[in-house]
């Protein structure tokens, strides 16, 4: 069998930077199951695992633009009142919030000065080529609900 779309793909991976630093791993853990064809990974690892049998390694360097995007904009001007009082914010620091629509934006903290803190709404690792070790270790279908719902489910687990 090998991955196309509509499969579950189990793999092992790791993530490193240009400069060899490990971002996320999943040695010494569960593998990471995704829906091939189904966003659920990035886009250059995913068109790089097509085609691919359990038991190949894969080594590819991913750019930005097939993996988190370029960097864009500049960061964002927010007063420090904003933010919930009893936490101590830091630069690095990843936050959620909700928009006044109800949407869930991401961001993460760039700088503080003074009462202002300085939000960066790109992914932490928009504009850095990303470069993956995978092994695959399993390959299955996906089931009707994992291909509507866009996504595996977990043994035992029928819903996420």
């Amino acid at each position: 069998m090998s991955i196309e779309n509509g499969k579950v793909v189990t793999i092992h991976y790791t993530l490193t930077s240009d400069e060899g630093e490990t971002l996320d791993t999943s040695v010494g853990g569960d593998p990471l199951a995704y829906l091939h064809g189904a966003n659920n990974i990035v886009p250059g690892l995913e068109a790089a695992l097509a085609g691919r049998a359990i038991g190949d390694t894969v080594e590819t360097r991913v750019s930005p633009e097939q993996g988190y995007g370029p960097r864009v904009g500049e960061p964002e001007a927010v007063p420090r009142v904003a933010f919930p009082e009893d936490v101590e914010l830091a630069p690095g620091m990843l936050f959620n919030a909700e928009t006044p629509d109800g949407r869930v934006v991401s961001f993460q903290i760039d700088r503080i000065e003074d009462e202002t803190v300085y939000v960066d709404h790109n992914h932490p690792l928009a504009g850095a080529h990303l470069n993956f070790s995978v092994e695959v270790v399993g390959i299955r279908d996906a089931s009707a609900e994992e291909q509507a719902h866009g996504h595996p489910h977990g043994p035992g687990d029928p819903h996420h």
